[in-house]
C-alpha cells in the first residue's frame, strides 16, 4: 500500500470556527446541573438564542448524545465531540478543565 492511499484519520477535534471558553467557576459547581447552568449562561451571552448540542459530564462519565462514543472506541476523538462539530457547534464551553463540557449552536429565526 503506497503512503498516499493510507487514510490520515484526524487526531485532534478541528475546532476551527468553535468559540472555546474555560472557565474555573469558585465555587466549583456540584454536580452536571450546576455547570450547565453557567454553561447556558455563557452561551446565552455568546450565542443570543441557541441549543445544546452535545454534554459530557466526567463525574458521571455520561455523554450526550448517549452512546456516541460506541463507534469511537479507538479515535482519538470522543464521540460526543465528534456529534456536536459535525453538526454545527460554533461554541464549545469547558468546565474546569474538561469536567463538563458543553457545545453549541446558535439558532438565527
Amino acid at each position: 500500500m503506497s503512503s498516499e492511499s493510507k487514510c490520515n484519520l484526524p487526531q485532534a477535534p478541528d475546532y476551527s470556527g468553535v468559540t472555546i471558553i474555560e472557565l474555573s467557576p469558585d465555587p466549583a459547581p456540584q454536580d452536571y446541573l450546576q455547570a450547565m447552568q453557567l454553561a447556558n449562561a455563557e452561551a446565552e451571552k455568546m450565542l443570543g438564542e441557541n441549543m445544546l448540542l452535545a454534554w459530557y459530564d466526567r463525574d458521571r462519565d455520561f455523554e450526550s448524545p448517549q452512546h456516541a462514543s460506541e463507534c469511537h472506541v479507538n479515535s482519538a476523538i470522543p464521540g460526543y465531540i465528534d456529534y456536536a462539530l459535525y453538526h454545527g457547534a460554533t461554541l464549545k464551553v469547558d468546565i474546569e478543565q474538561g469536567r463538563f463540557i458543553f457545545f453549541y449552536l446558535p439558532i438565527d429565526f
